[in-house]
Protein backbone atom coordinates (compact mmCIF):
# COMPACT_ATOMS: atom_id res chain seq x y z
CA UNK A 1 0.00 0.00 0.00
CA UNK A 2 1.83 3.29 -0.87
CA UNK A 3 2.29 6.11 1.64
CA UNK A 4 -0.02 9.04 1.46
CA UNK A 5 2.80 12.22 1.06
CA UNK A 6 -0.03 14.91 1.49
CA UNK A 7 -1.74 14.64 4.75
CA UNK A 8 -5.45 16.57 5.32
CA UNK A 9 -5.05 17.19 8.73
CA UNK A 10 -5.24 20.66 11.10
CA UNK A 11 -2.70 21.84 12.60
CA UNK A 12 -2.96 20.62 16.66
CA UNK A 13 -1.44 17.08 16.01
CA UNK A 14 0.80 18.30 13.41
CA UNK A 15 2.30 20.55 15.81
CA UNK A 16 2.12 17.63 18.29
CA UNK A 17 3.98 15.12 17.15
CA UNK A 18 6.70 17.93 15.75
CA UNK A 19 6.91 19.06 19.16
CA UNK A 20 7.32 15.67 20.57
CA UNK A 21 10.38 14.74 17.36
CA UNK A 22 12.24 17.70 18.54
CA UNK A 23 12.04 17.05 22.06
CA UNK A 24 13.41 13.87 21.45
CA UNK A 25 16.47 14.82 18.79
CA UNK A 26 17.29 17.34 21.86
CA UNK A 27 17.33 14.70 24.70
CA UNK A 28 14.06 13.54 25.95
CA UNK A 29 12.65 10.16 25.80
CA UNK A 30 9.80 9.12 23.31
CA UNK A 31 7.22 9.25 26.64
CA UNK A 32 8.62 12.20 27.86
CA UNK A 33 8.32 13.72 24.62
CA UNK A 34 4.69 12.96 23.81
CA UNK A 35 4.01 14.47 26.69
CA UNK A 36 5.89 17.40 26.33
CA UNK A 37 4.70 17.60 22.64
CA UNK A 38 0.93 17.60 23.32
CA UNK A 39 1.68 20.55 26.16
CA UNK A 40 3.46 22.97 23.58
CA UNK A 41 0.40 22.09 20.81
CA UNK A 42 -2.10 23.02 23.88
CA UNK A 43 -0.21 26.17 24.90
CA UNK A 44 -0.34 27.60 20.89
CA UNK A 45 -4.53 26.30 21.03
CA UNK A 46 -4.96 28.39 23.99
CA UNK A 47 -3.03 31.45 22.85
CA UNK A 48 -4.53 31.70 19.54
CA UNK A 49 -8.25 30.84 20.87
CA UNK A 50 -7.64 33.83 23.28
CA UNK A 51 -6.63 36.10 20.40
CA UNK A 52 -9.71 34.94 18.21
CA UNK A 53 -11.58 35.57 21.12
CA UNK A 54 -12.43 32.20 21.32
CA UNK A 55 -11.07 31.37 24.92
CA UNK A 56 -11.45 34.09 27.38
CA UNK A 57 -8.34 34.60 29.82
CA UNK A 58 -8.97 33.33 33.64
CA UNK A 59 -10.24 35.85 36.05
CA UNK A 60 -7.49 35.80 38.72
CA UNK A 61 -8.24 34.61 41.68
CA UNK A 62 -11.24 31.87 40.09
CA UNK A 63 -11.51 28.61 40.08
CA UNK A 64 -8.91 26.28 39.21
CA UNK A 65 -6.03 29.31 38.70
CA UNK A 66 -6.50 30.14 42.25
CA UNK A 67 -5.56 26.35 43.06
CA UNK A 68 -2.93 25.69 40.87
CA UNK A 69 0.84 26.86 42.61
CA UNK A 70 4.01 27.35 40.17
CA UNK A 71 4.93 24.40 38.89
CA UNK A 72 8.74 23.64 40.67
CA UNK A 73 9.87 23.18 37.23
CA UNK A 74 10.42 24.23 33.47
CA UNK A 75 11.05 22.86 30.10
CA UNK A 76 11.75 25.23 27.03
CA UNK A 77 10.38 23.68 23.97
CA UNK A 78 9.43 25.34 20.81
CA UNK A 79 9.96 28.64 22.67
CA UNK A 80 7.19 27.89 25.39
CA UNK A 81 7.66 27.02 29.04
CA UNK A 82 6.42 23.89 29.50
CA UNK A 83 5.33 23.32 33.37
CA UNK A 84 7.05 19.18 34.30
CA UNK A 85 7.10 17.03 37.24
CA UNK A 86 9.14 13.97 37.59
CA UNK A 87 6.92 10.74 38.14
CA UNK A 88 8.11 7.23 38.37
CA UNK A 89 7.69 6.63 34.61
CA UNK A 90 9.80 9.79 33.99
CA UNK A 91 9.66 13.97 33.24
CA UNK A 92 5.76 14.54 32.14
CA UNK A 93 4.29 17.74 31.06
CA UNK A 94 1.58 18.42 33.01
CA UNK A 95 -1.81 18.59 32.13
CA UNK A 96 -3.73 21.94 32.51
CA UNK A 97 -5.68 20.53 35.82
CA UNK A 98 -1.91 20.35 37.23
CA UNK A 99 -1.33 16.38 36.62
CA UNK A 100 1.30 14.51 34.56
CA UNK A 101 -0.19 13.89 31.45
CA UNK A 102 -0.48 10.67 30.41
CA UNK A 103 2.13 9.65 26.71
CA UNK A 104 -0.15 6.41 26.39
CA UNK A 105 -3.22 8.97 25.44
CA UNK A 106 -0.75 11.43 23.47
CA UNK A 107 0.16 8.48 21.19
CA UNK A 108 -3.58 7.57 20.68
CA UNK A 109 -4.59 10.72 20.05
CA UNK A 110 -1.56 11.06 17.39
CA UNK A 111 -3.00 7.87 15.92
CA UNK A 112 -6.28 8.96 15.01
CA UNK A 113 -5.78 11.91 13.75
CA UNK A 114 -3.05 10.64 11.10
CA UNK A 115 -4.16 6.87 11.04
CA UNK A 116 -1.97 5.15 8.59
CA UNK A 117 0.00 8.40 7.75
CA UNK A 118 1.80 8.78 11.17
CA UNK A 119 4.85 6.36 10.46
CA UNK A 120 5.47 8.73 7.60
CA UNK A 121 4.62 11.79 9.14
CA UNK A 122 6.81 10.83 12.09
CA UNK A 123 9.70 9.65 10.00
CA UNK A 124 9.95 12.67 7.43
CA UNK A 125 9.74 15.15 10.94
CA UNK A 126 12.64 13.07 12.12
CA UNK A 127 14.88 13.01 9.13
CA UNK A 128 14.04 17.00 9.07
CA UNK A 129 15.21 17.19 12.94
CA UNK A 130 18.37 14.63 12.70
CA UNK A 131 19.27 17.14 10.05
CA UNK A 132 19.89 19.77 12.44
CA UNK A 133 22.11 19.90 15.40
CA UNK A 134 20.46 19.35 18.26
CA UNK A 135 20.89 23.31 19.78
CA UNK A 136 20.46 24.61 16.00
CA UNK A 137 16.93 22.55 15.86
CA UNK A 138 15.70 24.08 19.38
CA UNK A 139 16.34 27.27 17.96
CA UNK A 140 14.55 26.84 15.11
CA UNK A 141 12.21 24.52 15.55
CA UNK A 142 8.71 26.30 15.92
CA UNK A 143 9.92 28.18 12.77
CA UNK A 144 10.77 25.05 10.67
CA UNK A 145 6.61 24.53 11.70
CA UNK A 146 6.08 27.56 10.46
CA UNK A 147 7.02 26.48 7.41
CA UNK A 148 5.51 23.13 6.84
CA UNK A 149 2.37 23.33 8.29
CA UNK A 150 -1.02 22.85 6.67
CA UNK A 151 -2.10 26.29 5.25
CA UNK A 152 -5.88 26.90 6.98
CA UNK A 153 -7.58 30.01 6.72
CA UNK A 154 -7.03 33.12 9.34
CA UNK A 155 -9.34 34.14 11.96
CA UNK A 156 -11.97 32.63 13.35
CA UNK A 157 -12.74 30.35 9.74
CA UNK A 158 -9.71 28.53 10.44
CA UNK A 159 -9.92 27.13 14.11
CA UNK A 160 -9.96 23.49 13.62
CA UNK A 161 -9.71 23.57 10.23
CA UNK A 162 -7.66 21.08 8.03
CA UNK A 163 -5.38 21.78 5.77
CA UNK A 164 -2.75 19.90 3.79
CA UNK A 165 0.24 18.43 5.32
CA UNK A 166 2.78 17.60 2.67
CA UNK A 167 5.67 15.23 4.38
CA UNK A 168 7.55 15.98 0.55
CA UNK A 169 8.00 19.16 2.15
CA UNK A 170 9.19 18.36 5.02
CA UNK A 171 11.38 15.84 3.81
CA UNK A 172 12.79 18.45 1.27
CA UNK A 173 13.90 21.20 4.33
CA UNK A 174 16.04 18.27 5.72
CA UNK A 175 18.07 19.05 2.75
CA UNK A 176 18.63 22.41 3.20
Amino acid sequence: MAVATRIQINRAPVLTLWAAVVAERVGYDREEALTLGRAVAGMNAQSKGRRLGINKPAEPGRGKAKAKAAPARVVELLHRAVPVTRTTGGLRALDSDGSPADPESVERYLESKFGESLDGAREAMEALAASLTPNALAERAFALYESFRPAIPGGTAGWGAKGTLDLAKIRSLAGR
